[in-house]
This record gives C-alpha cells, structure tokens and sequence, in this order.
C-alpha cells in the first residue's frame, strides 16, 4: 500500500493518545468486515505501513467467517448486530476500540423499514460501545451516491441533484437511511466529549466481496463465466445511454484509505466527502476486458436489440452455475449467494452520476485511482479466491 499521497503527521495521534494516557494503539471495529469495502479495511487498517499505525482491528459480521477473508490478522467477531442483546454481550467487552467504521447496511422493501432496521443496527453498536469503551474517538459512517439521487424505491420518480454531486447540497425531501445513520452520529457525538465522526459517499464501488449486496463487478464476473461455459456472447445487459455515458467508480481500497485518513488527520474530522477514483469511465471501455479475462466472445452494443434485464437473463442459471463451480472446482456456492442482478440493472439503465472531489482534495485526501485497473484487479481477485473461473 503505497500513503504517497498522505501530508498529515501518521503518528499524531498515536502520540497523543500516549500523552494523555490512553491505550497506545489506534484499535478499529469494522461493523460490515466481509463487505466490500470491509474486506479492503480488514487488508489494508492492520498493515505495517498504515497511517495511525500500529492498528489493532475487531472484524464483525453476522455470518460465520468466510476462507476468503480469513488470512487477514484481524480478530473476527461474529454477531447480528440488528439483535441488541447478541451486540451488547458480543461487543460491549471491545473497551479498547478508539476507532468505529461502520461499512454495512440491511435492505428492507421500503425506505421507512431500511431507516428502522439501520438505525436500530448502529444504535445497538453505540449502545454497546459508548459506556465501555474509553477511548472511543471518531465514527466513519459509510453512506454513498444515494444521499444525491434519493431510495431505491424513489430512483428516477423524484427530482434528484444535477451532476457532478457536491457535499453541501440540502436533503432531498424523502425518507433516506443515509439521513438517519448521519443524525444518530451526530448525536452520538455530542454525547460523548472530543468523539469525532465523519461521513463518506463513494459512487460505484469496485472491490472483492462476494458478500456485498450490491457488486457489479462481481456480477458481470459471474455472467461472463455463464456466457462463456454457454458459448454465447458477452452481450450488454444496459440500454444507449448506460453504454456511452461517463460514469465515476470507486475502488474500495480507496475508500477505505479516506476512512483512515478522516479518522486520523485533523482536517478529515466533522465532515462529509464524496469518494471516487478520480478519472471517468464508459462501461463500452469495460466491456472488452471483461470479455478478454473471461476468454468470451465480444459484442458491441446493439441499440436495436431487445432489452433484457440481468436479472431476468439470470434468473434460470442456478443448476448453470452449479456446473460451472463442479467442474472448475470453484468455491462452493449458489448463485443467489454470490449475485445482485437487481443492482446491476440499476446500474445499466443509468445516467451519467459524476460526483466532485474537490472538497476531499481541499481538505487534505489526494489519493485515487486508476478505474480500468481497479476492475482487472478486482476480476483478478475472484479468479485467484476461486470464486469465478
């Protein structure tokens, strides 16, 4: 992990910590640590050369923890933190952790249930994590581009922000988890003296999850293998404007860099940023090295061809890739495991979503990266973990 970028002083903290008394060691929680930006926090917090270092990190996640996520040092913690008493018996004895990064969200069908189950989630955590954890400093709050664009259940029936997305745009008028997860921090904050919060909104995110609920990468993985073990050709599952427009992406090593650059860095603290790699992209630039690493036929798009969701071209594949895990001696899995088809047909019926990152910039964040070769990298990932031929 190359911090070139990084014009703050990584042992400030620490030292401070010392001065005062407290525990030498930055220690992080990540609530959400299989997901696809937890993933990245739990390679990326324990490493020798990270900012804020030496960190000691608390993983936790509802499921049992997963061989692709294990050779990471972090302490895994499994438990449903939407169940209090489960959170506080589990996390309450965590009276070290200086750092909260919560990295994780529950889907419910409409906005009001994914205000109450989220809030309920973070509440659990801070209600565990507030009376018995001294040196708790700082709370990163990941959120994303739907603070600007408004809920799933409202995408494209209310007025969003015009693009590119800028942080200090009012809320939209309409019910929003993003909202509740801010006002319970802020509040969280006042509660408890010098405890600071910031709040990160990335785009698109590229990263390895085979977790997340919402992966296109891992998606298009999937389908290109489908496609290939079919013997058709890699056809674009979007409409004109998804397939020619210019999209913003962001890398989840990226987002998880500004995390630990909010926490620890004086200008990163009480403040919201947009996250996104810092350059622009065309899925029709994508398409051939999806194609390439799959060993798949091309297509061009076809703007008189049927439309046919993702979703409903995968719908009947699950005994498809169950012949595609026997006989490549993949991970075992099932294919409404490891796909999100319902997001990537958001996606590939999208406008061009650009968001600006001068204020990150401004205040002191200067890293990005390149989207082609975070989406090589992310493929590589599935391929070398086994989750995709």
């Amino acid at each position: 992990m190359s911090w070139w970028w990084w014009k703050g002083a990584p042992g400030a903290a620490l030292k401070k910590s010392e001065e005062n008394g407290k525990s030498p060691h930055n220690v992080g929680l990540i609530i959400g640590v299989t997901g696809i930006v937890g993933n990245s926090l739990a390679e990326i917090l324990p490493d020798s050369d990270t900012p804020g270092g030496p960190w000691k990190v608390y993983g936790v996640a509802r499921r049992p923890r997963p061989a692709w996520n294990a050779d990471h040092p972090v302490e895994y913690v499994q438990c449903d933190v939407s169940d209090s008493k489960e959170t506080q018996s589990k996390l309450s004895p965590l009276t070290d952790v200086t750092h909260i990064f919560w990295v994780t969200w529950a889907n419910r069908p409409t906005e009001a249930e994914c205000c109450e189950i989220n809030g309920t989630m973070l509440r659990n955590v801070l209600d565990a994590l507030l009376p018995n954890a001294p040196y708790l400093t700082h709370i990163c709050i990941q959120t994303g581009h739907k603070h600007y664009l408004g809920p799933f259940e409202a995408f494209r029936k209310i007025k969003f922000y015009e693009t590119p997305f800028i942080e200090d745009v009012p809320r939209l008028d309409f019910p929003n988890f993003y909202y509740t997860l801010e006002d319970m921090t802020l509040e969280a904050c006042k509660k408890k003296q010098g405890m600071t919060w910031s709040v990160h909104r990335p785009a698109l995110i590229f990263g390895f999850s085979p977790y997340s609920m919402m992966n296109v990468v891992d998606d298009l993985g999937i389908y290109a293998a489908i496609c290939k073990h079919e013997n058709v050709p890699l056809t674009f599952p979007g409409n004109k404007v998804a397939w020619n427009c210019y999209f913003v992406a962001s890398d989840a090593d990226l987002i998880a860099e500004q995390q630990i650059w909010s926490s620890i860095d004086p200008n990163g603290k009480n403040e919201a940023f947009n996250c996104s790699n810092g350059d622009l992209f065309k899925w029709k630039h994508l398409w051939k090295i999806l194609a390439d690493k799959f060993e798949v036929e091309y297509e061009e798009f076809d703007e008189n061809q049927e439309y046919v969701s993702l979703s409903d071209r995968m719908k009947d594949k699950g005994p498809v890739w169950d012949e595609i895990v026997k006989k490549n001696n993949l991970l075992p899995t099932k294919l409404e495991e490891v796909a999100s088809f319902w997001f990537a047909d958001l996606v590939f019926l999208g406008e061009c979503m650009l968001d600006s990152m001068n204020k990150s910039k401004e205040h002191g964040f200067l890293g990005f990266k390149n989207t082609q070769n975070s989406f090589i990298s992310v493929l590589d990932k599935m391929k070398a973990h086994k989750i995709v031929p």
